[in-house]
């Protein structure tokens, strides 16, 4: 049975699979790593991030979708809202560091990077698709228009690459903007702000 995509979910499935692959490419995953996979949907970036590791976790909020993953034997499911999970807890369930991934649904990616700005220190690294107008301004240089409080309160915290576009035409149903991957590494040790 076809899953309807949830427009109160900000659901967009990625269907393109040389998208898919070239984001995993990127993530570079690799057996035993600790990832954890915030809205895998419909499976097309779970499946070929859990063949690579072995095991893999992820964090969905759609019961039906939630049910579905469940039956894969090396997924653990968190089901619940992205912004209630306290992912400090669930770094500290593995001796390896933490890496996060994720198609972010659009309508509430900026809270999960605040969110997930906290707990910055237990994680290695991170690969989020977002809007690209997003990540261009998270990316943004001091002095041009794309800079702002979020270039600000990320940069402080992370050394951030924009690594791959990704067209509409890459998801069912298509979203009415373009979309990227960034890359987000937190930094040893981040500026101290003068207050």
């Amino acid at each position: 049975m076809k899953h309807q995509a949830r427009k109160r979910f900000g659901q967009h499935f990625l269907s393109d699979q040389a998208i898919i692959e070239a984001i995993v490419r990127e993530i570079a995953p690799a057996p035993g790593q600790f990832v954890v996979e915030i809205g895998p949907g419909l499976a097309a970036l779970t499946q070929p991030l859990v063949e690579r590791l072995g095991h893999l976790t992820v964090i969905e909020l759609d019961r039906d979708l939630a049910v579905r993953l469940r039956s894969h034997p090396q997924l653990t499911v968190v089901e619940s809202d992205v912004l209630k999970v306290d992912f400090r807890a669930l770094a500290a369930t593995s001796e390896r560091p933490m890496r996060v991934v994720g198609n972010l649904p659009y309508n509430i990616s900026s809270p999960i990077l605040f969110h997930l700005l906290d707990v910055a220190d237990v994680v290695q690294d991170q690969h989020f698709m977002l809007q690209k107008e997003v990540i261009d301004r998270m990316v943004a240089e001091p002095s041009t228009a794309d800079y702002g409080r979020l270039s600000v309160m990320l940069q402080w915290r992370y050394a951030m690459e924009n690594v791959l576009f990704v067209p509409p035409e890459s998801f069912d149903p298509p979203p009415r903007v373009d979309s990227a991957v960034v890359r987000m590494v937190p930094l040893a040790t981040p500026p101290v702000l003068n207050t």
